[in-house]
């Protein structure tokens, strides 16, 4: 982004405490939903070297390698999509992939022996006091 240009229109300014500490709530609650299914979580938060970015959970689900990203939304705010999910956006994308193909090349990664990969989102509805009201989860979803 140019020095002195207006921020696209994703842009939603600095990741204040606030906004981390939802994230974290919803990647946890997230987590431990896939855990409870069975899946294996093989890494969170992971930050491939070679690639500037954040994959928020890779998991194992039996032979698939699944990449799920994590929106939390608190019910009521203004801003932003209806949906959690609906911030995942093409560019957004993009991005999921270029940072998964990151983490895939990166050999100090389990990253060998899947039957498949894929792309999960999962939309987590907050409460102003950081209760988990609700979860969309889609699968495939990209």
């Amino acid at each position: 982004m140019a020095r002195n240009a207006a921020p696209g229109p994703s842009y939603r300014g600095p990741m204040t405490a606030e906004r981390q500490r939802r994230g974290r709530i919803a990647e946890d609650f997230v987590a431990r939903r896939l855990m409870a299914a069975g899946w294996t979580i093989l890494e969170r938060n992971a930050r491939p070297a070679d690639a500037r970015g954040e994959l928020d959970i890779v998991a194992c689900n039996g032979s698939e390698l699944v990449f799920v990203e994590v929106k939390a939304r608190t019910a009521g705010a203004r801003a932003g999509p209806r949906s959690p999910v609906l911030a995942v956006d093409a560019r957004k994308q993009v991005r999921l992939r270029r940072l998964a193909a990151a983490w895939l090349r990166d050999p100090g990664r389990r990253s060998g022996g899947f039957a498949s990969l894929r792309f999960d989102v999962a939309g987590v509805w907050l409460g102003r006091d950081g209760s988990v009201l609700g979860c969309e989860y889609l699968r495939a979803a990209f």
